[in-house]
């Protein structure tokens, strides 16, 4: 899975650097950036969380509990979806001007390009769908790889289409036939994702046949057990609907007064697009590694053993998110550069671009951390906590996006929602830090010494408390401080050696620089900032990194003695 995620964000990389290089981050690029977002953003709210929440289950447990292995139930689950999918697809098609309009307010020429790119994009819902339920049939039967490696074909589709038009084109307004082929291409990478995944499926012994004898099934229960998982994706988004309302008024603004280097909505995409590479690689691989034994421990009535996996989660992440947010701080100006700067991508559009995404670079560590605590909630079976808790993330983001808008220069309006961002997810992850804290010391067993967790009987539930680790009967410990926690004090001497880490390396990026350009300075920041924290390692007590980097010194050693 990780390998499969790394080669997916390198041609990422490749794709939005070829983007960027055809469009630019102006005007045209942020009419593009909306009607590729909007099918996303459509999907997810009406039936994408439904999807990824809670299918791999319902199919796990129909091949336990049906006696042809839950195969007629899968193949009526996907013909629900399939219809439903359609149904949502030609809606929203037939809707995407007022998709446009609520998203962007646009007039005339603007609006009229970003709604012929809508509704060539739009059709992506439908494969977006299919990827994902296809997808968790393969997860169902114990076969990752294939999910995680078609995003690579998407890349490679959408950068061919894109070549093409960088080769083909004149560089100056897009016509009709242009923003055919830029849609259009962009569909078809979505759907050689999803439809690559069929050959997997046959391998897997799984054949999709379309029935429809829906009744008396049980295919309503998914859609209910996801329902808080819904709200939480609706919250989400309305936070994001603000963000992209207010940042392309920003660019529609910072045009009309000749602003150099686009400061909408494209260029806060490009910058989030950087910044969540870490999380995806680090952070999303261990927990996928760590979520079901998680949920087994929330099984058995162990909450030492949630505690344990969920502080492990959070000291092995953090030993590598802290120092990559270093790396975006300090490396935003070289970074951005290598990636986006070519075409019509200027150098005060790196600039504009290298200034949001050190603007997102704190919020990396709070990401990451609030993403582990989410998932432990899911390992408890509880989706309403987390719904209830990403309100105070989804309020204080859209709050200070407006606040950025309203105070600051429009040239730096973007660059302080990215700012409104980190500062959001930093409040919700000490919220839920301390929720989550109080919830573990107050369930059954919490009040075991860790030695016997697992020797002690099962206790009791009582006829009200059908979830794991909810028990009414057990007196309630009073929580550690949270500060006094183990996972909050790696964490904190990480951040003491970022201080410094993130100085030396954002001193060495700009001194190489100005001398040797982009590549030489990136690498030199690097360096620097990788030596830092090795220096530190041990006298800080930095005990995940400092045994990662005696790992590598060791196998490095042994190799020659190999030869």
């Amino acid at each position: 899975m990780a390998a499969g995620s790394i080669v997916s964000r390198a041609t990422g990389f490749a794709r939005a650097a070829v983007v960027a290089a055809a469009l630019g981050i102006g005007m045209t690029a942020d009419g593009y950036a909306v009607a590729n977002a909007v099918p996303t953003i459509v999907y997810m709210l009406l039936i994408g969380g439904a999807l990824n929440a809670v299918f791999v289950p319902e199919l796990v447990r129909a091949a336990k509990e049906h006696a042809d292995g839950g195969t007629a139930y899968t193949q009526r689950l996907l013909t629900v979806c399939a219809v439903a999918l359609l149904v949502l697809t030609g809606t929203a098609v037939a809707a995407a001007p007022l998709l446009v309009e609520m998203y962007t307010g646009y007039t005339g020429a603007q609006a009229e390009m970003t709604v012929a790119f809508a509704r060539y994009c739009l059709p992506q819902i439908f494969f977006l769908g299919l990827f994902t339920v296809l997808g968790q049939v393969l997860n169902a039967r114990g076969r990752f790889g294939a999910m995680m490696w078609t995003p690579v074909l998407n890349n490679v589709v959408v950068i061919a289409v894109f070549g093409l038009y960088l080769a083909v084109g004149d560089g100056g307004t897009l016509s009709a036939a242009d923003r055919a082929l830029l849609g259009w291409g962009t569909t078809a990478g979505i759907a050689v994702q999803a439809l690559a995944l069929v050959p997997s499926l046959r391998r897997a012994g799984f054949g999709w046949r379309p029935r429809f004898d829906w009744r008396g099934h049980g295919l309503t229960r998914p859609l209910r057990a996801a329902g808080w998982l819904v709200l939480l994706v609706l919250s989400n988004q309305a936070a994001y609907w603000v963000v992209t309302r207010l940042a392309t008024m920003a660019g529609r603004e910072a045009a009309g007064q000749g602003i150099d280097g686009g400061a909408g909505f494209s260029a806060y995409s490009n910058a989030y697009t950087l910044w969540a590479v870490p999380h995806g690689i680090v952070t999303v691989s261990l927990m996928t590694a760590l979520l079901p034994r998680m949920s087994r421990a929330a099984t058995d009535d162990d909450p030492a053993a949630v505690r344990r996996d969920v502080s492990y989660a959070l000291r092995t992440s953090a030993s590598m998110i802290v120092p990559a947010a270093c790396a975006l701080l300090a490396l935003a100006q070289p970074v951005t550069a290598l990636v986006y700067g070519y075409g019509r991508t200027g150098p005060d559009d790196v600039a504009l671009m290298a200034g949001i995404l050190m603007a997102f670079a704190p919020g990396l560590v709070a990401f990451s951390g609030q993403y582990v605590l989410s998932r432990a909630f899911y390992a408890l079976s509880d989706t309403r906590t987390p719904f209830l808790l990403n309100l105070v993330i989804v309020t204080v983001n859209a709050g200070l996006a407006v606040s950025a808008y309203v105070l600051l220069p429009v040239r730096w309006a973007v660059t302080g929602m990215a700012g409104a961002y980190s500062v959001a997810l930093l409040v919700g992850w000490m919220v839920t830090a301390q929720v989550l804290r109080r919830r573990l010391s107050s369930s059954p067993g919490a009040e075991v010494p860790r030695q016997r967790a697992r020797h002690s009987p099962r206790p009791r539930h009582s006829p009200r408390s059908r979830h794991p680790l909810r028990s009414r009967r057990v007196a309630r410990r009073r929580p550690e401080p949270l500060w006094r926690s183990a996972s909050a004090g790696t964490v904190a001497r990480l951040l003491v050696a970022a201080v410094p880490a993130a100085g030396l390396g954002l001193l060495a990026t700009r001194f190489t620089g100005e001398v040797a350009g982009p590549p030489a300075a990136g690498a030199a920041g690097a360096m620097v900032i990788g030596a830092v924290f090795v220096a530190l390692a041990r006298p800080l007590r930095l005990t995940e990194l400092d045994a990662a980097v005696t790992g590598a010194v060791r196998r490095v050693r042994r190799r020659p003695e190999r030869r």
